[in-house]
This record gives C-alpha cells, sequence and structure tokens, in this order.
C-alpha cells in the first residue's frame, strides 16, 4: 500500500464513524413534523447543532442564531478535512463559486467606490481583501491566473456598460469553466462527477431562463460554458425557440429527467439536480484508499446544511408541511 492510500485509508477510517452523525432522511422527517423554526432549533441543539456560544449571547433574533449554526456546521466540516488532508488544494474545486461571487462584488465596489465587505463571503481560496487589492492597484498578477483574463473583462465591461448583470454573466461562465476544467482533472471520481453534475446542470438552468424570458441565441451562447454532456448549441438554439423546444431537446440527452423536472417548476429542478448528486456519490462511500470518501462526506454535509436551511425558512415563514417537503432533499445517510 502506497503512502497517498495509508494516509486515505486513516482518513475514510475517520470519516465512517463521522457519517453516523450525518442527518438521516427520518430526522428530516422529525424537523418537518415539528410546529416551528424554534421546535426545528431544540431538535438540531440535540443532534450537537449549536452554533457559536457568542452567537447564542448576541444573536439579534432568529435569522441570525440560524445562520450562525449553519455557518457553523459549515465551518466543522472543513475544519475535519484539514485535521485529515495535508494538500486542502485538492477540494478548491467546491470553493470557486464563492471566489467568483466574491469577484463579482469587489469589482463592482471598485468600480463604485464602495465598501465590499458585507457582501464577500468567507471560505474561498482567495482572501476577499487580496482581491479588493489587486483590482484597486490594477495588479492582476494577484489573481490566480485562470481568473486575471474574466476578471479584466468583467472589469472593463462594467466601466464601459455601467451594466452589472453583465459584469455577472460573464463571471458566472467563468466560474462554471474553472469548476469544469479543475475537476475534469481531478483523482477523485467524485469530484470528477460533481463538477460534470454542476456545470450541466447550470448551463440548463441559464438556457430554461433565457428560453423563458426570450432571449435571443446570441445572447444565450454567450451565456453558456464548456460541458461534455450537452452539445451547447442545440442548447442554445433550442433555448431561442423556447421552453417546449428546449425539453424536447434535453429528453433526447442524460438529463431526461432535468427536463421532467423542469416541466414541474424550477424548485423541482434544483431538488432533482441535488438528489442526483447524492445518488452518484452514494458508492463511494465503499472506495476506502482514495479521496473520493472524503469529497463525497464533504458534500453530504452541504447537502443537509441546505435542507435544514430549507425548512428552517420554511417554518419562519409559516408555509404547510407538504410545501417544505417538496423541496427537501434525499439524505445521504
Amino acid at each position: 500500500m502506497s503512502m497517498a492510500e495509508k494516509q486515505y485509508a486513516y482518513a475514510v477510517a475517520r470519516i465512517r464513524s463521522k457519517e453516523m452523525n450525518l442527518l438521516s432522511g427520518s430526522f428530516i422527517d422529525q424537523l418537518l413534523a415539528a410546529k416551528s423554526e424554534e421546535d426545528c432549533l431544540r431538535l438540531l441543539a440535540e443532534r450537537g447543532w449549536t452554533g457559536s456560544t457568542q452567537a447564542g449571547e448576541n444573536s439579534r433574533g432568529h435569522t441570525d442564531k440560524t445562520e450562525e449554526i449553519l455557518m457553523a456546521e459549515t465551518e466543522k466540516t472543513w475544519e475535519l478535512m484539514r485535521e485529515l488532508v495535508q494538500d486542502m488544494s485538492v477540494f478548491d474545486v467546491f470553493l470557486y463559486e464563492t471566489d467568483y461571487h466574491n469577484l463579482k462584488a469587489a469589482i463592482k465596489a471598485v468600480v463604485t467606490d464602495t465598501d465590499p465587505s458585507g457582501l464577500m463571503l468567507e471560505g474561498g481560496t482567495i482572501p476577499p481583501a487580496d482581491m479588493v487589492q489587486a483590482l484597486k492597484e490594477r495588479q492582476p498578477e494577484m489573481l490566480p491566473e485562470k481568473m486575471r483574463e474574466p476578471a479584466e473583462k468583467a472589469f472593463s465591461a462594467l466601466l464601459r456598460t455601467r451594466d452589472g448583470q453583465l459584469c455577472d454573466r460573464i463571471l458566472d461562465k467563468a466560474a462554471l469553466t474553472a469548476i469544469g476544467e479543475a475537476a475534469a482533472k481531478s483523482e477523485s471520481q467524485v469530484i470528477r462527477a460533481y463538477g460534470a453534475e454542476k456545470v450541466g446542470a447550470a448551463d440548463i438552468r441559464i438556457a430554461a431562463r433565457c428560453a423563458r424570458t426570450g432571449k435571443p441565441l446570441d445572447f444565450i451562447r454567450e451565456s453558456l460554458a464548456p460541458c461534455p454532456s450537452l452539445q451547447l448549441e442545440e442548447l442554445a438554439s433550442s433555448a431561442a425557440k423556447g421552453e417546449k423546444e428546449l425539453l424536447s431537446y434535453l429528453s433526447g440527452t442524460k438529463w431526461e429527467g432535468a427536463a421532467k423536472a423542469l416541466s414541474e417548476s424550477f424548485s423541482a429542478f434544483e431538488k432533482w439536480c441535488d438528489d442526483r448528486l447524492m445518488e452518484l456519490i452514494q458508492p463511494q462511500k465503499y472506495n476506502p484508499f482514495t479521496l473520493s470518501p472524503l469529497a463525497a462526506y464533504v458534500l453530504a454535509r452541504e447537502n443537509e446544511i441546505r435542507t435544514v436551511r430549507m425548512i428552517l425558512s420554511g417554518k419562519r415563514n409559516s408555509l404547510p408541511e407538504s410545501a417544505i417537503r417538496e423541496r427537501v432533499r434525499e439524505m445521504y445517510v
């Protein structure tokens, strides 16, 4: 057994014990049956979802307390990965979405001379302050190489047109391209699957929105990121003809399930995408000598945190249980 295999064997053994604490479908049913957000929080506290002490003392309301708890759970996941993996760059692909969100905020702040701090997210691969400094001082070399060209393109577009949506579109495509390229190079089957599903679902989402709003073909083409499982020209041209044509095209591809979900609603489509990813990564539980079980655990945790957020939001807004249940994701365990 190689050193890498020994490292992963130990790490996966740790993950196996942690998987026992993942939220099950039956526990999610308990949350759904709870009468209020407060009741849900009590159930979660019994499972160790308590957030930080400071959050409890300084909370200014349910929303703040809830978000503190969810952020704490996310940080627990990454603390565990830092314990188990020497080179955390293997997980960078999961963080690119945060990086490009921050890049959008930084560009808009620099162009409009405003403070972006309230819009920047922690947890990316690049410190938000470094990103702002690179843009203010016109030092693109401070940014990762893959980010420099789209950053300059988005920055110039916003200066020229003051069109925030155009800036977003440029950087959204760049983010998806970065995710797809990095995932394709990963040694992990889970990360490769994640990249393919993430980019494919995003392209379909973009195409569906364009179809519903009547966007022209060139606009759709320029918005789509490279995706091996989709013929982008066919996707764009079908979307330009309308939603019916788009669903017809998708029905003849591996994304047939996406077409069925989209015919119901965008919420059904988002649920379908998340459930499909959980289904794809399930077999990696039994692959003990690679990075894949660790990557699967990260995605499983993201999925359960996202699901809990949906339930708590629904309870806070007094939605009926049936309406919340329609959006609840399948669990990893």
